[in-house]
């Protein structure tokens, strides 16, 4: 039983149950749960080894007075207990279920506020309690119940949703046999034949819309090649569904279907400038994210090298432009659901992993994000980073069924930087720790794509030069990707004809090898006493012996 902590699941020692403190720290675990989605906490994991210490057992006693002394410690949070629970080794443990605190703020009973991020419990900021205060709202937004009535809707159009959701895949049977009316209460769209706001949103007219706050409005912009308006189109009158305005606006967008031809061999391929996967993710993130409490429009600005989706309300609380890729927390979760059984997105929690294995497979730029506030702006760019790379993507993508969306995603990474290291390859895909990386790229060593050099934190991928050499690729040759004992003796030759050098200079002599390469064999050559040194730390300057 392998345990990991993360935005819902944290470890916590049995000796915690020993101490008041260790109490305190168990509440405050549970107040930041229930500060944000909920999560479970389980008690008899020992923190280094994420398991329970050998031959653990806990009395009924010990477990009931736990839960006791918890709810004595916390304010506004609900929680039960799964009861004494046993490993396939026979060691003890129970589970502590937070559900969240959707009307109020939870807190210890000393009066701490607390939040979850991540795998960590944060101190909420004076700021964070307005932004959990909309979080909250939104939570609830979707089933509030309307003035409008299941009977104001068309039956034809009830139906064809309904229809439309037997018929997708993605649909559980039991849910399948349903009745129209069944299904309608089960996706939240109705509560006692009382539409919600989403069931407004979703089957209503745009009168019922227009009494909504906030519904889906969207401005479509484009600019030219100095940035002047040129192209406007708007949807403020709430005519559409979701999905018929996610539809309507792939079909306005011209210019996000732009593509150009690339030379492969013998053939020209078209490329898009956007592909059209990526766009519909992103558009469909701003209906799914969109602050619903907020007044404001999405907003879509298409320039010549780039195109803008910027939506109301600031990111949900614990997700961050440095952890999207795995972070899930869902702000309209009744909404995100019908779209993705509707296979209008991709399942939940799996949209931007789409993103990063399209982006990476056609050599473009990640999606940059931005987040205040009042708003979220991502930014995807239009650039393919290197031409040359196209081919060889074609033939893995081909060649090799197998490989998994994160092997595509790293693999896509490591080409287009040439060369990486395992901690700046870990911080792109956004992991807490190197260990992970081994599901991204054991697979690919294994099949030898690419290959790996150093160790530790020193380890380096690049891809593996015979597969280059098979695919007969014209990548031009660099630097960048020299062996460590080929740099060494450059370097070497580089002092000897420039004795007395700083790193800096050596390095625009070697434009095309990274400094820090250049700066760590430097290092350990001055300390293996190859070198000699002449100066101070920000001056200093090496020759060889």
């Amino acid at each position: 039983m392998e345990l990991h902590e993360c935005q819902i699941l944290d470890l916590k020692s049995i000796r915690k149950l020993d101490s008041d403190k260790g109490i305190k720290d168990l509440a405050l675990s549970c107040v930041a749960f229930a500060n944000s989605k909920g999560g479970e906490l389980y008690i008899g994991f020992e923190d280094l080894t994420h398991a329970p210490l050998e031959g653990q057992r806990i009395s009924e006693e010990k477990h009931n007075d736990a839960l006791k002394r918890l709810k004595g410690n916390c304010y506004n949070v609900a929680m039960e207990s799964s009861g004494i629970l046993a490993t396939e080794a026979g060691e003890e443990y129970f589970v502590i279920k937070v559900f969240p605190s959707v009307n109020t703020f939870a807190s210890t009973s000393d009066g701490r506020y607390y939040i979850r991020v991540a795998d960590q419990n944060v101190p909420m900021r004076s700021e964070d309690f307005q932004r959990l205060a909309y979080e909250k709202e939104e939570y609830l937004w979707e089933t509030v119940k309307t003035r409008s009535h299941v009977e104001d809707i068309p039956i034809e159009r009830i139906h064809a949703l309904c229809e439309s959701i037997r018929a997708s895949e993605r649909v559980k049977k039991h849910i399948k046999q349903m009745s129209d009316v069944e299904i309608m209460e089960n996706y939240m769209l109705t509560d006692e034949g009382a539409l919600t706001n989403l069931g407004v949103l979703w089957l209503g007219d745009s009168n019922q819309r227009n009494r909504l706050v906030y519904p889906i409005t969207v401005q479509y912009i484009v600019y030219d090649s100095r940035e002047q308006k040129i192209r406007k189109v708007d949807w403020h009158e709430n005519m559409l569904n979701p999905e018929q305005l996610l539809l309507e606006i792939e079909e306005q967008a011209t210019e996000l279907r732009y593509s150009f031809d690339v030379q492969v061999g013998l053939f020209r391929k078209p490329v898009h400038h956007y592909n059209p996967k990526v766009i519909r993710e992103l558009l469909i993130n701003a209906f799914a994210h969109k602050s619903y409490a907020i007044s404001g429009d999405i907003l879509i600005e298409v320039y010549t090298d780039r195109f803008e989706i910027s939506s109301p309300g600031s990111l949900p609380l614990g997700v961050t432009k440095d952890n999207i890729l795995h972070q899930r927390i869902r702000r309209n979760p009744h909404l995100i659901r019908l779209l993705s059984d509707l296979c209008l997105m991709e399942g939940e929690g799996s949209g931007y992993d789409l993103i990063y294995e399209l982006n990476a497979m056609d050599a473009k730029q990640m999606p940059v994000l931005e987040s205040d506030f009042n708003s979220v702006k991502v930014t995807q760019y239009s650039a393919i980073q290197n031409m040359a790379l196209l081919p060889l993507f074609d033939y893995v993508n081909n060649s090799y069924p197998s490989l998994t969306q994160k092997n595509l995603i790293a693999f896509g990474l490591i080409a287009i930087n040439e060369k990486i290291y395992s901690t700046d390859l870990t911080r792109l895909l956004q992991l807490s720790e190197n260990a992970r990386l081994r599901s991204y790229v054991d697979n690919l060593l294994g099949l030898e794509l690419i290959i790996s050099r150093g160790v530790k934190k020193g380890t380096q991928y690049v891809v593996n030069p015979r597969l280059i050499d098979g695919v007969r690729l014209n990548i031009p040759t660099t630097l960048k990707t020299i062996e460590p004992h080929r740099l060494k003796a450059l370097i070497e030759e580089d002092l000897r004809l420039h004795p007395d050098s700083m790193i800096s200079e050596i390095a625009s002599r070697l434009p095309d090898v990274e400094r820090k390469d250049i700066q760590r064999w430097v290092y350990n050559m001055a300390r293996s006493g190859e070198l000699t040194t002449n100066g101070g730390k920000s001056s200093r300057r090496y020759s060889l012996v």
